[in-house]
């Protein structure tokens, strides 16, 4: 089992985060209208609660069937450390642990009171910093993924049988 290289998951966790959006948009409209908010200061806490429980889910139901839908797009997969699938409750272990990428910035940027746009730059600061440190690990692993027994590896999906089939005809003219 190969190791995706760090810029390449990097890539797919940028894209994973484009994706996010989507699930933003639809869970926050859902949000607001079931709770009738008319102002997005209203129920901000309430809805960054339901945003945390709507991304685990998310994330919980994809890396359990292997991959989320970056993921694929990226070839990488989730498996526990014998290279089997990983269970729902290592799945939610895992998402769990990933919040390291922001909860150390956002909490340094909250106690020192700091503007928007200097916890940005702290933020991006420590994701590189998180990034960089998977090649201090024995697997090049990231270190969330190490202390929830996960790695993600390199893999890519089989062709269908139907797909091959077709491409094994010869082309009539």
């Amino acid at each position: 089992m190969s190791v995706p290289s760090i810029p390449r998951r990097m890539a797919c966790w940028a894209y994973e985060g484009l994706l996010m959006f989507g699930v933003v948009f639809l869970a926050g409209y859902l949000f607001g209208t079931l709770s009738q908010t008319r102002n997005a200061l209203d129920n901000r806490h309430a809805l960054q609660g339901f945003l945390f429980i709507v991304f685990g889910i998310y994330f919980v139901w994809f890396w359990s069937k292997g991959q989320s839908l970056a993921m694929k797009t990226w070839d990488i997969r989730v498996v526990d450390n014998q290279g089997q699938p990983i269970t729902q409750a290592r799945a939610l272990a895992r998402y769990t642990l990933s919040w390291l990428w922001f909860l150390p910035p956002l909490g340094v940027s909250w106690s020192l009171g700091l503007p928007a746009k200097e916890g940005a730059v702290i933020t991006l600061g420590w994701v590189a910093v998180w990034a960089v440190l998977a090649r201090f690990h024995p697997r090049k692993q990231f270190w969330h993924d190490a202390l929830a027994g996960t790695q993600l590896i390199n893999w890519k999906a089989p062709e269908s049988p139907k797909r091959l089939a077709r491409m094994a005809k010869p082309k009539q003219s």
